[in-house]
């Protein structure tokens, strides 16, 4: 794999943290996508006590090339106690935000969505002050399923874009553009109070010119929050790498995304959709939103 430069090496965890961290995962049979994506934050995320947690998994029914979930074990069957157990280690884990999101589950009719909803409402049961952010697949494009998930009322909607669409067919070969975008957009009509949130890889040979067309079709669907990371390759078998973006232009990016009136870009090498994820409660407070109070 290519060397990575400087500025996308990160520090060492604590490792006491780290650890009292994943005692609490490994006691409660619970997955994260820290863990089983390899993301490059996992120090710094354990170490300030919060994790994005992976439900349904870690098996997933797709084989996107660029992501280092496993997707040659079969699936299991739902677990009843998975809910409890996830609100259980956010209770011991004190978090004031949490972000759930799974594997893709299309062997599910509706692609798990009633597992979000029971995920959703155990949290809110043993911690309500809690804020909540799922980070959905595309559920095939069954849009009851979609609605059954804004039902619940989770404070953010997450949907990740990934990449360009001229790089869809080898990136995201099971996934659609266009299904996407329609997503988001049937997200703000279903739940205007829920804010949209999708986030983009960069590095995989797409330009600049197609990353801001991405945000301009974004904020056509009215998405709220955005963010924008380096693609790093998770092994050889992996797509590689085609370039290493400077920090300037992910800094042009955040401007430019800023101007088209994102309440929220974050945009650096080391950016992950659920990076800094708790920073949506200042966000929150400064453009506040209830059922009672729609768009």
């Amino acid at each position: 794999m290519t060397v990575k430069p400087d500025w996308l090496r990160v520090k060492a965890p604590q490792r006491e943290r780290v650890a009292n961290v994943k005692e609490i995962l490994r006691d409660l049979a619970l997955n994260t996508v820290c863990e089983e994506a390899s993301c490059p934050n996992i120090g710094e995320c354990f170490n300030a006590g919060t994790a994005t947690f992976l439900i349904m998994g870690p098996a997933c029914t797709r084989a996107c090339p660029y992501c280092d979930i496993d997707f040659e074990k079969k699936p299991k069957p739902l677990d009843p106690t998975e809910p409890g157990r996830l609100a259980e280690a956010i209770r011991r884990m004190r978090l004031n935000h949490v972000v759930i999101t799974s594997v893709n589950r299309d062997d599910l009719p509706d692609g798990g969505a009633s597992q979000f909803v029971r995920c959703i409402e155990a949290v809110r049961t043993i911690s309500p002050q809690t804020t909540i952010e799922v980070l959905i697949p595309d559920l095939c494009g069954n849009w009851d399923a979609l609605e059954i998930i804004l039902q619940a009322a989770p404070e953010v909607l997450n949907h990740n874009t990934e990449t360009v669409p001229s790089l869809y067919r080898r990136v995201r070969p099971q996934g659609n553009y266009d299904r996407t975008l329609e997503l988001l957009n049937r997200s703000r009509q279903i739940a205007p109070w829920t804010y949209t949130k999708s986030g983009i890889m960069v590095g995989l040979g797409e330009t600049d010119a197609e990353i801001r067309q991405v945000m301009r079709d974004l904020r056509t669907v009215d998405c709220d929050i955005l963010t924008i990371g380096q693609y790093l390759q998770p092994s050889q078998k992996h797509l590689k790498v085609n370039e290493f973006i400077h920090p300037e232009q992910f800094t042009g990016w955040k401007v430019f995304g800023e101007e088209l009136g994102f309440l929220q870009v974050v945009s650096s090498p080391l950016t992950r959709s659920s990076y800094h994820a708790e920073e949506v409660r200042e966000l929150m407070e400064r453009y506040p939103r209830s059922k009672s109070n729609e768009l």
